[in-house]
């Protein structure tokens, strides 16, 4: 899998969660955009590989977790996070809202819509929106 694939596979995901979250499928659509979070970190972080170089053992181990905290500071983004959550008070209450996902609400049988609606505008927003943030780092 390289940058590209992971750049679509966002693209994928977020049209396939915006399906599902406009036809009141709330659990698959948060679950989907999720994953579509954790693609776009790891196109990020795949900017840190050159072709054909060995790839850093270290790094590989890193980019293997679900965790997207941990998977942005894999990619070094935390400190440009932080500069832009000083600029942004709207897209800083984006990220706490989006950092909180994790691949095990595919168990979760009850969520409240209001927090997936949170979740979904929290990524989505054309204006501070943690997706539109990411793509710019990758």
């Amino acid at each position: 899998m390289n940058k590209t694939d992971l750049q679509i596979l966002v693209d994928i995901r977020v049209k396939e969660a915006t399906v599902l979250f406009e036809n009141g499928c709330y659990h698959g659509a948060y679950y989907l955009l999720g994953y579509a979070l954790e693609c776009a970190l790891k196109a990020c972080i795949t900017k840190q590989v050159r072709e054909n170089d060995f790839p850093d053992k270290k790094l590989a181990n890193a980019s293997h977790t679900h965790k997207l905290s941990e998977l942005l500071g894999v990619a070094e983004l935390k400190q440009k996070l932080s500069e832009q959550e000083n600029q942004d008070d709207k897209f800083k209450l984006n990220w706490v809202i989006a950092k909180d996902w994790s691949e095990a609400a595919r168990y979760e049988p009850v969520m409240k819509k209001t927090k997936i609606k949170d979740f979904f505008e929290a990524i989505t927003d054309e204006q501070s929106g943690v997706l539109k943030w990411l793509k710019r780092w990758w």
